[in-house]
């Protein structure tokens, strides 16, 4: 189970230290409504956002983070995301958000910002915020990010433990290739990337009409995001969460729930196929 210390360490990745959930949202009802939609880039400080609207009392803020203790949440984002960007099946509108997201007031981060103009007409009341950061400073965070996302060693140890660990890679892949510009290796990343984070800033600030937007930058501090959102400010700072150390003691701690469960799953199957072997061998010895 997750501590406070585990929280403070790694942010809301921590999560993946819970036990599953379980959820299927599938058939799920909203039960709160959708707020607010942060719809600043992977690597804009989405884990802070995150962490900010949690403090201003938005229910359960919704970030990729989120997924890691209900990970059947990873099946309804893969069929979303492969109908916008495949053509497989059918587009998802608000009943689809309703129940993927309606326990949710709050949005930030992939899958959610891939989705912008969806979630911009299923919500057309909820306000929305556009946190920029100069791109040179994001770009070497995001080629950071993206040399652990594209390393192929979590997608090969995803087929062992394909509940949890499968369904994380898969995800996690179906997301960042195309906020890559549908890059496919590390020098695509590179040469894409760029325009691919300039195209979803000019794409959002062309769909949302001015006076329900907040172009904002961290720097800019609690002051000018709550009195947008029309919230008091509160006691405590806003929060800098580190998301480069966050995201990378993500990864590793993701690993190593990954690499319990596939031992897990070599016992059961040693077990499973050992059993019957053991009684042959035992009848065998018994009938000589």
């Amino acid at each position: 189970m997750a501590t406070e210390a585990d929280f403070k360490r790694i942010g809301n990745y921590a999560r993946v230290k819970n036990p599953q959930q379980n959820i299927d949202r599938s058939k799920a009802q909203r039960t709160v409504p959708m707020e607010v939609l942060c719809l600043g880039y992977s690597r804009t400080g989405t884990l802070s956002m995150h962490k900010a609207m949690t403090i201003l009392g938005y229910p359960n803020p919704y970030h990729f983070s989120s997924i890691l203790d209900n990970v059947l949440d990873s099946d309804l984002w893969l069929q979303a995301l492969n109908a916008k960007f495949h053509g497989k099946g059918e587009m998802p509108g608000q009943p689809f958000f309703d129940g993927l997201l309606g326990h949710v007031g709050a949005v930030t981060d992939a899958p959610c910002i891939l989705f912008a103009k969806e979630l911009m007409e299923a919500y057309p009341d909820a306000k929305v915020v556009l946190v920029e950061r100069d791109i040179d400073s994001w770009f070497a965070s995001w080629m950071a990010f993206c040399q652990s996302a594209y390393d192929p060693v979590i997608h090969y140890l995803g087929y062992l433990d394909p509940y949890f660990l499968g369904r994380i890679a898969a995800v996690g892949d179906a997301i960042t290739v195309p906020e890559a510009g549908f890059a496919t290796n590390m020098d695509e990343v590179r040469v894409r990337s760029k325009d691919a984070y300039r195209h979803h800033y000019r794409d959002v600030r062309d769909w949302v009409p001015k006076e329900r937007l907040l172009e904002f930058e961290m720097k800019q501090g609690r002051e000018a995001l709550c009195e947008f959102l029309g919230k008091d400010v509160p006691g405590e700072p806003f929060p800098h969460e580190n998301e480069k150390e966050a995201n990378k003691l993500a990864f590793a701690t993701i690993g190593q729930v990954g690499l319990r469960n596939i031992l897990k799953n070599v016992a059961m199957a040693a077990a499973v196929i050992g059993a019957p072997v053991a009684a042959a061998i035992w009848y065998r010895r018994r009938a000589q």
